[in-house]
């Protein structure tokens, strides 16, 4: 089994290296990470300045992009072979609900679901990097069943999980979730410069409004691991035919 891992917190962050450490030995791996922090920078690709990969003291490669670039010119330029799994995080803080259209560690796996490549997105539910060493065991241990399973033969699928910050001793089984929702983010920070000029910068998150039972929100706040399937297509099916008539009267 060869596996591709990619974050967004940056090619020295500890869920990187933890996540690497723990999947070293049940398969080839390879690390093509950001340079920098990248979090919410989404599927963002870079196509206005030249790309730069170099690598570093521990054989990890780090790009001058974002995670999606990351993982894009890896399968189309960097590696010669095509990698079973594509494996993404272990992101410092939760990616669950709204935070999966924001999120780098999610959008480095989409890239590679993209390119018809099973992927996983990790993080954990808290910042810190608390008990990181167990959310890299979840992650080996479904790996490992994964290839068990043969599921890396079939069809690409996309996989977001998060993990509590807890011992694993202590954490429960793994959930299927749908995505909560949050509620609208914090209001803006506003700064005066040193030259009089009004900063203004992105606030925090808004908490969980939609956490329900079957949510990823509430799967971990038991204690659970969350694992959400997530899909690309966008498309609102159910309402496709109100909107045909919609746009049929708007054309009288």
């Amino acid at each position: 089994m060869k596996i591709l891992i990619s974050n967004d917190d940056g090619f020295q962050a500890p869920g990187l290296v933890a996540l690497h450490d723990a999947l070293k030995d049940v398969a080839d791996v390879e690390v093509i990470a950001p340079e920098h922090n990248n979090s919410a920078k989404s599927n963002a690709l870079t196509l206005q300045a030249p790309l730069y990969v170099h690598q570093a003291h521990n054989g990890f490669r780090y790009v001058t992009g974002t995670p999606a670039d990351c993982v894009h010119i890896a399968l189309k330029g960097v590696l010669d072979y095509r990698p079973d799994l594509v494996v993404s995080g272990i992101n410092n803080g939760a990616n669950m609900g709204d935070d999966t259209i924001y999120s780098g560690t999610v959008g480095a796996a989409m890239e590679a679901y993209l390119f018809g490549i099973p992927a996983i997105a990790f993080s954990q539910t808290q910042k810190g990097w608390a008990h990181v060493d167990a959310a890299a065991r979840v992650a080996r241990r479904l790996v490992e069943r994964i290839e068990r399973e043969r599921m890396l033969e079939g069809p690409a699928w996309l996989l977001n999980v998060n993990v509590p910050n807890l011992p694993f001793d202590e954490l429960k089984p793994i959930k299927v979730c749908r995505l909560g929702r949050r509620h609208a983010s914090e209001k803006v920070v506003t700064q005066e410069s040193p030259r009089g000029e009004t900063m203004y910068w992105i606030a925090g998150a808004g908490g969980a409004k939609d956490s329900g039972e079957g949510t990823d929100f509430h799967a971990t706040a038991a204690g659970h691991v969350a694992l959400t399937p997530l899909q690309i297509d966008l498309t609102d099916h159910a309402n496709l035919g109100q909107w045909g008539e919609t746009v049929a009267r708007l054309l009288r």
